[in-house]
C-alpha cells in the first residue's frame, strides 16, 4: 500500500462547508467550516469590510499590523464602528448588511460575495480562499480569487512602472534595489499591496495586508479570475467601497493614516547628487543656485560626506566642521539633508558598531550568527528595526546629526534591505518583529518602512519645536506616517519621464502622495531639452528633487546652459508660486486622505474615455496637467473631464469631455484651471521664508454657476496648528450674465503674514464695470503682468473679505431683423 499523504499535504485544500457562524461581539463574526477552516469577518466601517482566514489547526496569530494603526492611534477622520449592522441566517448563506454594503457568505463553501445596497454586485469570489502547504518553510500559501466581471478596470498597487490599468498583467511585492530599472520592471522598491477596482462606475479597493511575498494577477493567467496570493502569513484583506475612485482611496488612506504636514520649505525645490563633496562643492552649488536667482530650499549630501561611509560619522577632510557649514548654508536659506543607510560598518573602533553589538541590536542568522553583509562601507551588520528597542536607540542617534549639528533633513536609501553580494537579506534571518519573531521572509517588505519609522522618530525628537523631514526608497503599506519617497534609481530618458509620471500617479492613489522621481534621470545624463521637460513636470509633483549619479556629469538647473537655464529656473519660480495651492492640497492629504495626484480616470470614472489614459493629471482640485514626454514637441493632444477648463498660458476656455491640442513649447507644460476655481499664488521666494508675504494673489476663474475651492494655512513650520493654530479659507464664485461674486469664509485662530488678496479677474465675458468689497466700492485696474503675461483686470482687497461683487457689462444680443 503506498504511503500518499505527503503528496495530498501539498494538494490544493478549499474550506468545505460552513458548520457554524456565530457573531462574537457586535462587529466581529466567525464562520467555521467542517475542515476546521475559518473566516473572521469584521465589520469595521459601513464601507470597509475585513476578511481573515484561517486555515484548519493555526490558531490566530495575535492582530497585529504594520499597516493599520491601533484603535488609540487611528486616524481621527476613520470611522471605527458602522453606523448600522444586521445579520441574518438564510437558508444557504448568512448576510451581513451595513448602511452601504450587503455581504453574502455561502454556506456549501465559505465563499463570499459583496453588493452594494441597490444589489450591484461589486466582489464575487471565484474559488475564494484556498491554499497548500509549503513543506520548505512549513508555511501555507495562501491565495484568494475572485470573478472578473467584463469591462473592469483595475489601478493602484503602488510602485508599478506599468501602464496605469493594471487588467492583464501580474506582479509582485517584494521590495528590490532594481538599478536603472525599465518600463515593465518589477518588483521595484515600495510594497503597497492595494488596487482599486472600478467595474459599471462602481469603484472598491482590494488591501491585502500580508508583508510575506505577495502575487497579484489581474486576469493576466485566465481572463475570468484575479487573484492575489503570499508565501506565509494570513489570508488578510479588507474591501473598502467608494463608490468612487477618490473615496477608496481615501478611505484607504485613512485606515493605515495619512502623515502629519510637513514643513513648507519641504514641498520647495530641492538639489542632490551623487556626490558633492568636499564642502567647498557645497558651497559652490549653494552660490551658484542664488547668483542665479533659482530657488531653491534643500541641499543633499550623499554617502561621501562620511568617514569610511560610516553612517552617523563625517568625514574629516570633505567636511572638517559640518556645524559651520549647515550654519553657513542656513545664512543663505539652505537646509541640509544628509543620507542614512542601514548597513553599519564592521569595526571594532565605531562607535555605533560598538553599541549596536554590545546590545544585541543586528539581524542574526537562524543559527546565531550576527547577519553580515556588504554595502558601501564594505561588511557590515543590520539593525533589527522591528525590535521597539532598536528603533529607540537608532533615533537618539540622530541627536548629534541634527541637534548638535544643525541637519534638517535624513534620506534613507538601501533599506529594502539591499546587499551587493545576493540583493538582500538570507530568507533564515531573524526578526523580533514585535515581539511575534519571525524570518526574513516575513519581515523583508516592512524593513524599509520600520527603518523610516525609526529615523523619523529621532529627526522629529531632535529637531523639535521644527517639523521632521524625511525621505525613504523602500516602504509598505502605511508608511506614509513616517516619509516621503522618490521613486528610485532611474534613467535619463525620455521612457523614464513618461514612467516618472505614471509611478507618482500610481503612488498618491495608493496612499503615498508625498512623492517625486530623481529629476532628469539617475543614470545616464538628459539633454537640455529632457532636462527641462522633467523639471516641468516635476514641478507638479509633491517632492521636487534633482538627482543624479556622480559617474555622468553634472545635472544642475544651469548645467545645459541657455536658454534652458532661464527655462528651468521659470519652472521652479511656478513652483514657488503655487506654494499655497501646493500646502493647500497636501492639508487636504493629510486631514481627510485625499490624494494629492489624481489620475484622469479619478476625476470623471463615469467616462469611459478616462479609463486607460495615463498621461493626464491634477494636482488637488483645481490644476490639470499632462506632461510633454517626447523629443522636439511643441504641443499635444490631451483629454480634459468634463466641464470647462481654461488653458492657464492663454486663458482660452474649453470645453471637456473631448481632446484638445495644447500648444507647449519648452516655456510651457500643458496646464489647464477648472473653471470657477480660486488659484492661490504668491511672490517668487528664493526660499521658503526668504522675506514676509505680505500679499497673495488670488486668480480667480469666472463660471456661469458655483464653485468652491479652499486655501489652508499655518505658517508652515512647528505644531501650533494642531492647538489650532491654523486658517482655513473657503471661497465661493458664483457667476452669471452680469456678476462675479466671490464670498471668502475664515476658519480658524492662525493670521497669516499677508493682509491683502490680490484678486485677478479670468474668463469675465465681458468688460468689469464696478466692483464692491464688502458693500465698499474697488477701483478696478488692468493688469498685463500676470504670471503668464495675459491681460487680466486684477484689484486689491483686504484679505479678511467677505464678499466681493463685480458687475459686468452686459452681453450684447443681436436684433432680429
Amino acid at each position: 500500500m503506498l504511503n500518499n499523504l505527503a503528496a495530498q499535504s501539498r494538494q490544493e485544500q478549499q474550506p468545505g462547508p460552513v458548520q457554524r457562524a456565530e457573531q462574537t461581539n457586535d462587529y466581529f463574526f466567525t464562520f467555521t467550516t467542517e475542515n476546521g477552516t475559518r473566516l473572521l469577518l469584521h465589520a469595521l466601517s459601513d464601507k470597509i469590510l475585513r476578511f481573515r482566514y484561517l486555515t484548519p489547526g493555526s490558531p490566530a496569530e495575535p492582530d497585529f499590523s504594520y499597516a493599520v494603526p491601533s484603535v488609540d492611534d487611528a486616524h481621527p477622520t476613520f470611522p471605527r464602528v458602522p453606523t448600522f449592522l444586521e445579520f441574518k441566517e438564510k437558508s444557504d448563506h448568512y448576510r451581513l448588511t451595513t448602511a452601504r454594503l450587503i455581504c453574502i457568505v455561502w454556506k456549501d463553501s465559505l465563499r463570499t460575495r459583496v453588493l452594494d445596497r441597490s444589489g450591484t454586485i461589486l466582489s464575487a469570489d471565484e474559488k475564494g480562499f484556498h491554499w497548500h502547504h509549503d513543506d520548505d518553510t512549513g508555511n501555507d500559501i495562501v491565495k484568494m480569487s475572485h470573478q472578473v466581471p467584463s469591462g473592469v478596470c483595475y489601478y493602484g498597487l503602488g510602485d508599478k512602472p506599468a501602464n496605469s490599468n493594471l487588467r492583464g498583467q501580474r506582479f509582485v511585492n517584494w521590495g528590490t534595489d532594481n538599478y536603472g530599472y525599465q518600463k515593465g520592471a518589477d518588483p521595484l522598491y515600495k510594497n503597497i499591496p492595494f488596487y482599486q477596482v472600478l467595474h459599471q462606475r462602481i469603484a472598491h479597493g482590494i488591501f491585502f495586508d500580508n508583508t510575506f511575498k505577495a502575487f497579484f494577477d489581474f486576469a493576466a493567467e485566465r481572463a475570468d479570475v484575479t487573484s492575489f496570493w503570499a508565501e506565509g502569513g494570513e489570508l488578510n484583506y479588507y474591501f473598502i467601497y467608494g463608490p468612487t475612485l477618490l473615496e477608496v482611496s481615501e478611505e484607504y488612506t485613512c485606515l493605515t493614516c495619512p502623515p502629519p504636514l510637513p514643513p513648507l520649505w519641504a514641498l520647495g525645490y530641492h538639489q542632490c547628487k551623487w556626490s558633492y563633496f568636499p564642502e567647498g562643492n557645497v558651497q559652490e552649488i549653494a552660490l551658484g543656485m542664488r547668483e542665479r536667482r533659482i530657488p531653491c530650499d534643500a541641499i543633499y549630501l550623499d554617502i561621501d560626506y562620511m568617514d569610511g561611509y560610516r553612517c552617523f560619522t563625517w568625514h574629516p577632510q570633505h567636511f572638517p566642521e559640518p556645524k559651520r557649514l549647515v550654519q553657513d548654508l542656513g545664512q543663505q536659506g539652505f537646509k541640509l539633508v544628509v543620507i542614512i543607510d542601514p548597513g553599519i560598518k564592521i569595526d571594532p573602533s565605531y562607535p555605533v558598531y560598538q553599541e549596536g553589538l554590545a546590545q544585541d541590536f543586528f539581524c542574526r542568522r537562524a543559527d546565531g550568527p550576527l547577519m553580515r553583509g556588504s554595502v558601501w562601507p564594505g561588511q557590515c551588520h543590520f539593525p533589527d528595526y522591528t525590535r521597539p528597542a532598536v528603533r529607540e536607540w537608532w533615533a537618539n542617534l540622530f541627536e548629534g546629526l541634527i541637534k548638535d549639528v544643525g541637519v534638517r533633513g535624513v534620506w534613507n536609501d538601501m533599506n529594502e534591505p539591499a546587499v551587493f553580494e545576493r540583493g538582500t537579506f538570507p530568507d533564515d534571518v531573524r526578526f523580533d518583529y514585535d515581539g511575534q519573531p519571525c524570518s526574513h521572509k516575513k519581515a523583508h517588505n516592512i524593513y524599509g518602512m520600520q527603518m523610516a519609522r525609526a529615523t523619523n522618530e529621532g529627526v522629529a525628537r531632535f529637531s523639535y519645536p521644527n517639523r521632521p523631514f524625511t525621505i525613504t526608497r523602500s516602504t509598505y503599506a502605511g508608511g506614509q506616517r513616517y516619509s516621503s519617497g522618490w521613486t528610485g534609481d532611474n534613467i535619463a530618458s525620455w521612457e523614464h519621464l513618461w514612467l516618472a509620471n505614471i509611478q507618482c500617479q500610481r503612488l498618491s492613489i495608493s496612499g503615498f502622495s508625498f512623492i517625486g522621481s530623481d529629476i532628469g534621470g539617475f543614470v545616464d545624463q538628459p539633454s537640455g531639452e529632457l532636462y527641462a521637460r522633467w523639471i516641468a513636470l516635476g514641478a507638479f509633483h509633491p517632492f521636487f528633487r534633482t538627482h543624479s549619479s556622480g559617474d555622468h556629469g553634472d545635472q544642475e538647473p544651469w548645467s545645459f546652459g541657455e536658454p534652458f537655464t532661464s527655462l528651468v529656473r521659470s519652472f521652479i519660480e511656478l513652483r514657488y508660486q503655487l506654494l499655497p495651492y501646493m500646502y493647500t492640497t497636501f492639508w487636504q492629504y493629510s486631514t481627510h486622505g485625499t490624494p494629492m495626484l489624481r489620475p484622469l480616470t479619478f476625476l470623471d470614472q463615469n467616462d469611459p474615455e478616462t479609463y486607460l489614459r495615463m498621461a493626464e493629471f491634477s494636482l488637488g482640485d483645481n490644476l490639470l496637467v499632462c506632461p510633454i514626454t517626447q523629443a522636439g514637441a511643441d504641443g499635444r493632444w490631451m483629454y480634459l473631464p468634463k466641464g470647462q477648463w481654461y488653458y492657464y498660458w492663454t486663458d482660452e476656455l474649453k470645453t471637456g469631455g473631448a481632446e484638445v491640442w495644447a500648444a507647449a513649447d519648452l516655456t510651457r507644460i500643458p496646464l489647464f484651471i477648472r473653471a470657477g476655481a480660486v488659484v492661490p499664488m504668491q511672490p517668487v521666494l528664493q526660499y521658503v521664508g526668504e522675506k514676509q508675504v505680505e500679499e497673495l494673489t488670488l486668480h480667480v476663474y469666472y463660471k456661469a454657476g458655483t464653485v468652491e475651492s479652499v486655501l489652508y494655512d499655518d505658517g508652515g513650520e512647528g505644531y501650533a496648528y494642531q492647538q489650532g493654530q491654523q486658517t482655513i479659507r473657503r471661497f465661493t464664485v458664483a457667476g452669471d450674465a452680469t456678476t462675479l461674486t466671490l464670498t471668502q469664509y475664515i476658519e480658524g485662530d492662525y493670521q497669516p503674514s499677508y493682509a491683502t488678496y490680490r484678486v485677478v479677474l479670468h474668463g469675465l465675458p465681458t468688460a468689469p464695470v464696478a466692483a464692491t468689497a464688502d458693500g465698499q466700492p474697488v477701483d478696478l485696474g488692468t493688469c498685463s503682468d500676470t504670471e503668464t503675461t495675459v491681460a487680466a483686470p486684477a484689484l486689491v482687497v483686504s484679505a479678511n473679505l467677505k464678499t466681493l461683487k463685480v458687475e459686468i457689462e452686459p452681453v450684447p444680443t443681436s436684433s432680429a431683423k
